[in-house]
């Protein structure tokens, strides 16, 4: 080795010995140093979540929102079915088969069967509890019924029909409404833009003369209720609709027995007279014969 080299390293080496140094250690007496900004930043994250995969979440029995999407897709499934025309009941092995959701865990079929399905107020279940079907607003089938249904409320005085409500309750709904169209009136209400289905009474429609419809037009009542109306129309001597109505005849009430029960008195045997028998001193007495004779 070149002693050149030699004499260099061990120059170093006395330098280095040469060279004091100092050692750091933690005293007792002093609080540790603050930690850094990145060190607090990953103590304050929270752990991140495992991720779910589609499998694992179905099968997942305790999760609400997953419970309440297999019920609202059935619920889907069963009214879109009825408007087809299909309202025969289903299983609930059936129902899962056509909305394909036959993977579900065994306790959401059992939500589903005992519970939710039971509770819903769109399924209507069968009498022993096995089998459900689509339950609508209104028990229609076809135009028939629908007229009849408008005829009812038409002279009940109990207004219209929300045409979603048809929609959701007759089968072929569209194409009832098309055939149908000239027996019904449709309104749309200003509040919400809902149309409303009335029936179209053709015998009340009568030519009403225009300065009359002005009147009544411009008659503006939305701030008075029935009482103010009705005072207003006295005062103007009108008499209001009430008194022209149709009166339900009242029952007479029968009237109390006020009468008295007389007392009967009892009456005597007389025509046993002849052979009455008195007991006395255990002899034998009859009325009429002298008791020696005997």
């Amino acid at each position: 080795m070149d002693p050149a080299l030699l004499r260099e390293r061990e120059a170093f080496k006395k330098r280095a010995m040469a060279t004091p140094t100092v050692e750091k250690k933690n005293r007792p007496d002093r609080p540790p140093p603050p930690p850094s900004r990145d060190e607090a930043l990953k103590k304050m994250r929270p752990p991140t979540a495992p991720k779910l995969d589609s499998s694992t979440y179905k099968t997942m029995s305790g999760s609400s929102q997953y419970r309440f999407g297999v019920l609202a897709k059935i619920v889907k499934f069963m009214r879109t079915r009825h408007q087809e025309g299909d309202d025969h009941p289903l299983s609930i092995e059936e129902i899962l088969d056509e909305t394909n959701q036959l993977d579900i865990g065994q306790s959401v079929k059992n939500w589903l069967s005992g519970e939710a399905l039971s509770n819903n107020p769109k399924i209507d279940v069968t009498s022993d509890g096995l089998k459900f079907s689509f339950k609508p607003v209104y028990k229609i089938k076809d135009g028939k019924n629908l007229m009849r249904l408008l005829k009812q409320h038409d002279l009940k005085g109990l207004g219209g029909i929300l045409l979603e409500d048809v929609q959701e309750s007759l089968p072929h709904c569209e194409k009832v409404l098309k055939n149908r169209a000239a027996e019904i009136l449709f309104v749309i209400r200003p509040i919400d833009k809902k149309k409303i289905l009335f029936y179209n009474d053709r015998t009340a429609n009568f030519a009403v003369d225009e300065e009359f419809q002005k009147l009544w037009r411009s008659a503006t009542v939305d701030a008075m209720d029935d009482a103010k109306i009705d005072e207003y129309l006295e005062k103007q001597g009108i008499r209001s609709m009430q008194d022209h109505g149709l009166k339900k005849p009242v029952p007479k009430r029968k009237k109390a027995a006020n009468k008295k029960r007389q007392f009967k008195k009892p009456r005597d045997n007389e025509h046993l007279a002849d052979v009455l028998e008195i007991y006395e001193d255990n002899t034998l007495t009859t009325k009429g014969t002298n008791p020696t004779q005997s």
